[in-house]
């Protein structure tokens, strides 16, 4: 059971982020500006993530570790949720969840890159394969028969996606470090500190009388369960699952977050996105075959990124 659970806690936690897309979008589309959505979500985030203390002692965190921290809540507290909040302003929510599928392609790439990792010939052919598959939907976003989509959007998904990569990679090992409780503290605590005066202005001017009449459901989702339930599920996780593995749960997402765009008419499935998706998944699906294959070997190890 031991063994299951972080990957139970993938699973659910994919599922909640999954319906970031069509709920980030309703909300963008008329209720919220971007940067009052991020810096809402932030702060809602931060203030439950100080809950635990009424029950456990806070933890000690070694000063060289607190730079760090503040690199991890500029990545994945502020950029990732600055681009996917204006990628969704600007593109539609099946796009979006398309695109951020390119993660396990990426967290190869970027661990080649730092040399945690090797290519193999599979490995390449599927990370070309992948990465061909996304860059064609970001292309299709400026085509007049995807009304919903933008390539501008499409764009900053994708920036969302490498953030989400770099995170993975190089903050596993303080993210391992410490109790999952202390990791979500000092990174949203940071992260609403970061931005707050960048978004203070937006969230002064929102309408949330119009927000509890037509948009309760979404918005109590987003500011209260979207980000701190799916990260903190996320980073339990990522102390026992490689990166590696922990990056395929995200094709668990376009599937829930294209049926319920579609249910909420907040966007339309088009054949061509269906046959880049597909690509997406091969080349996905090459790279997880060229580890199996590593694995199997009796003198190569599979692969694990810290």
């Amino acid at each position: 059971m031991s063994k299951l659970k972080p990957h139970l806690a993938l699973l659910a936690c994919n599922c909640i982020w999954a319906l970031d897309f069509p709920f980030y979008n309703l909300l963008l589309n008329g209720y919220l500006r971007p940067m009052a959505l991020v810096a809402g979500s932030l702060i809602a985030t931060a203030l439950i993530a100080f809950v635990p203390l009424f029950w456990e002692r806070a933890e000690h965190v070694e000063r060289g570790d607190i730079r760090k921290f503040v690199g991890a809540a500029l990545l994945m507290g502020v950029l990732r949720k600055v681009f996917l909040m204006f990628g969704l302003s600007k593109t539609s929510p099946i796009d979006g969840s398309i695109i951020d599928t390119i993660v396990p392609i990426l967290v190869l790439l970027l661990a080649v890159m730092l040399g945690l990792d090797r290519f193999s010939k599979l490995k390449v052919a599927g990370l070309l394969l992948g990465m061909s598959g996304a860059v064609a939907v970001i292309l299709t976003g400026a085509g007049a028969l995807h009304v919903h989509a933008q390539f501008w959007g499409n764009v900053l998904i994708f920036l969302c996606a490498c953030v989400s990569s770099v995170y993975m990679v190089c903050f596993k090992g303080l993210v391992s470090k410490y109790r999952v409780t202390t990791v979500m503290r000092w990174l949203y605590g940071l992260a609403a500190v970061i931005v707050l005066p960048f978004g203070l202005g937006d969230l002064l001017k929102t309408d949330y009388a119009a927000i509890a009449q037509h948009a309760l459901l979404p918005a109590l989702s987003v500011f209260v369960v979207q980000t701190y339930l799916p990260n903190i599920l996320f980073n339990y996780s990522l102390r026992f699952v490689s990166s590696t593995v922990s990056s395929i749960y995200t094709y668990l997402q376009p599937v829930v977050a294209i049926a319920v765009s579609v249910a909420l008419k907040l966007g339309r499935l088009h054949a061509d996105t269906v046959v880049f998706a597909l690509v997406i998944f091969i080349g996905v699906g090459m790279v997880l075959r060229a580890y199996a294959r590593q694995s199997d070997r009796p003198d190569s190890p599979a692969v694990r990124l810290h």
